[in-house]
């Protein structure tokens, strides 16, 4: 009788241990299911109005003229501001801002009406919050359309006075007009950019996080040993290993973009399939560079944190808060060298922008690149380790 030889297994069985291991370890199951989604949602339900509208203002009115009251009500018209307050005194509306019951303070002064009737120019101020910068810009851009408006009618009833026809009087207060048409995100919808980035970024963190976590566990002796047995190839140890999460964060990812582009309304203005491979080599770099951190860095908890170090701050690196041209070559180093700013700028390509093929296709081949260079890095990793019979020194000596 001859001894039966024992079959090399291929990846199936190492795919069925790692789905039991994300269901009954709970920190995985948190982390890999139930995070994601949280975030996700959590994100969305804050940025589900999409468009900020009515941000508070307050009003000192020193003049209480007809001129006056225009221009609070235009203010109050801006879709941008709504006037909720109002002041006797500087010295209130100063504090109503810090104690953040309003955004900004417009200031009319005395004789306000009086002085523009006479042809002076009376000191129209309006006070608010730089610190906050979206919100101050807003409420900024809000007191300025009403200020225009009120501005472009006093000079229009002036030049009406004074004897000129209406059709002169509207050229002579315009005199080059300008045609001014923004591109992409002309209601400046929160949505499409702020949200379709932070998403990307949250995901970014937690998979290359999972990914470092979960590979780091099985690169220990008594485990590669275990592995080696159940697993002919690093190759195919590395797809069942990855599969499981790549499923579970492409599923995320894709119900995150669907609530996007249905209830928020974001808009795919290029093409579907090349979003999606888009976010499918994303989730696979984010993977796979977490697998490489997992694999380079031991114990456990190293890898985990310099994972979380690397991608956290990402997000300022993406451009979407300040603009990339505008930042040092370290910070530009810092985003070219993650997965997450190349998937953002595919995504904008691929919904607002609408870029063709052609000229979106440097994102997608980048991206496809970290996974090519990633998964053959962490398969030449493995390779001396899979077909050696004692395991490396370092693995060695953290096994003793």
């Amino acid at each position: 009788m001859t001894a039966r030889r024992p079959a090399r297994r291929g990846g199936w069985r190492i795919f069925v241990r790692e789905w039991r291991r994300i269901f009954f370890n709970p920190l995985l199951l948190v982390m890999t299911i139930v995070m994601p989604l949280v975030l996700s949602g959590l994100l969305i339900a804050i940025f589900s109005t999409s468009i900020a509208t009515d941000l508070p203002v307050g009003v000192i009115d020193l003049d209480a003229s007809d001129l006056s009251r225009t221009t609070v009500r235009l203010l109050d018209a801006t879709p941008d501001i709504a006037v909720t307050e109002r002041f006797d005194n500087l010295g209130a509306g100063r504090s109503a801002i810090i104690a953040g019951r309003i955004y900004g303070l417009l200031l009319l002064p005395k004789n306000l009406e009086r002085d523009v009737k006479a042809g002076r120019r009376p000191d129209v101020v309006f006070f608010y919050n730089t610190q906050m910068l979206t919100t101050g810009n807003l409420v900024l851009k809000g007191a300025s359309a009403a200020l225009a408006s009120v501005e472009a009618g006093v000079r229009l009833a002036t030049r009406l006075a004074s004897g000129q026809s209406a059709s002169e009087a509207q050229a002579a207060l315009q005199p080059v007009p300008v045609d001014v048409r923004p591109l992409f995100n002309p209601t400046m919808n929160y949505a499409y950019f702020l949200l379709a980035a932070l998403v990307p970024s949250v995901l970014q963190v937690i998979v290359t996080t999972v990914s470092a976590y979960a590979i780091a566990m099985d690169v220990t002796p008594r485990r590669l040993r275990k592995l080696k047995r159940l697993c002919a190839s690093p190759v195919r140890f590395l797809v069942a290993k990855t599969l499981p999460y790549t499923l579970i964060y492409c599923t995320a990812g894709a119900i995150a973009d669907a609530v996007l582009i249905g209830p928020l309304g974001m808009p795919v203005n290029g093409a579907l399939p090349v979003l999606a491979l888009a976010a499918l080599l994303f989730v696979l770099a984010c993977q796979l560079f977490g697998t490489w951190l997992g694999l380079m860095l031991q114990p456990v908890a190293s890898a985990v944190s310099i994972a979380t170090l690397v991608t956290a701050p990402a997000f300022g690196f993406m451009g979407v808060g300040f603009p990339r041209l505008g930042m040092n070559a370290f910070a530009q180093g810092w985003g070219a060298l993650l997965p997450g700013k190349w998937y953002l700028e595919a995504r904008i390509d691929q919904t607002v922008r609408g870029t063709p093929i052609d000229l979106g296709a440097l994102p997608i081949a980048v991206l496809a690149g970290f996974v090519v260079v990633l998964f053959a890095a962490s398969v030449l990793w493995l390779l001396p380790v899979w077909f050696q019979r004692s395991a490396p020194p370092a693995l060695a000596r953290e096994g003793a």
